[in-house]
């Protein structure tokens, strides 16, 4: 049964530190012993470079017992500027207890939780806590994914796709918002694109990955403004996508996306949020997986 009251006197519950790095990885490495101390070390490398949102953790919270990290839980804060004002999402990731702590493994997730006016996201929760998502307020904002080719569907001529770099004109027909999403998602290593229709610009973040065991390349969409956008510039994107032979494509979904040809599987990769918003159907910015890595 999980302790959700008062820690014993010798177990503190507090942000983690720069100098709880090596304590941090340890912990996360006995969690999650199919990751190397390198995975995680990058992880807490990025999340120290991402700009800080308000008094939130940098790095999330440790359970701290006589000294020694005993359990972690990394958060990934950021904050979205919109025509409705300012949103914040905490992304949270890599939930770690060693075993003879868990009693009081909740205290990290519940002292996150507090506040109200943040969306709370946990994009790939293992199974065994899944009830304890729901415990705590969390429901799915995708119940599947689908998988594509976009290079099936057709492509009006007036269409144009292009890779976003520092000096492309046409990024000064997106918001700044926008900007800054495919900018920062570019330098971390997906691949940013505006396609452009009768003088309308729509972004999309790809990310590249290998699914069915490391075997088949694909792109998992990270940002699209909506699945009509995504369905409506798919022929575009997938042309542009053969010049690097990658054929597949996948995005979060609810049920099969009307004009893309392909498969929608039913409880693959659930997504969970908590709070006021949730996040919108392809949209993965700025989470663990991109972050840290698949």
């Amino acid at each position: 049964m999980a302790v959700l009251g008062a820690l014993p006197p010798d177990v503190l519950c507090r942000p983690i530190r720069e100098a709880d790095w090596e304590g941090v990885v340890d912990c996360l490495c006995r969690g999650f012993p199919e990751r190397d101390r390198s995975y995680w070390t990058q992880a807490l490398t990025r999340l120290s470079q991402r700009p800080a949102v308000a008094d939130f953790p940098q790095y999330g919270l440790a359970l701290e017992k006589a000294g020694r990290i005993v359990g972690v839980v990394l958060t990934l804060y950021t904050r979205y500027r919109g025509q409705e004002g300012d949103e914040i999402r905490c992304n949270l990731s890599s939930w770690s207890v060693d075993a003879e702590s868990r009693p009081y493994g909740a205290k990290l997730v519940t002292t996150i939780l507090k506040q109200r006016d943040v969306t709370y996201t946990n994009i790939s929760p293992a199974p065994a806590t899944l009830k304890a998502n729901w415990a705590l307020g969390f429901r799915p904002f995708s119940t599947g994914q689908f998988a594509f080719l976009p290079a099936l569907n057709s492509v009006p001529r007036s269409y144009r796709v292009l890779e976003v770099r520092p000096d492309l004109a046409e990024m000064a027909m997106l918001p700044d918002s926008e900007r800054y999403i495919l900018s920062e998602h570019s330098a971390l290593g997906c691949l940013s694109l505006i396609c452009i229709c009768d003088g309308v610009a729509f972004p999309f973040v790809l990310m590249p990955r290998r699914i069915l065991r490391g075997l088949v390349p694909c792109y998992q969409v990270i940002y699209c403004r909506s699945l009509e956008d995504l369905s409506r510039c798919a022929g575009a994107m997938g042309r542009f996508l053969l010049r690097s032979g990658i054929l597949l494509c996948v995005v979060d979904a609810k049920e099969p996306i009307a004009g893309l040809f392909g498969r929608y599987r039913h409880n693959s990769g659930l997504k969970y949020f908590k709070g006021p918003r949730p996040p919108s159907l392809g949209d993965l910015t700025f989470t663990e997986l991109v972050v840290f890595g698949p």
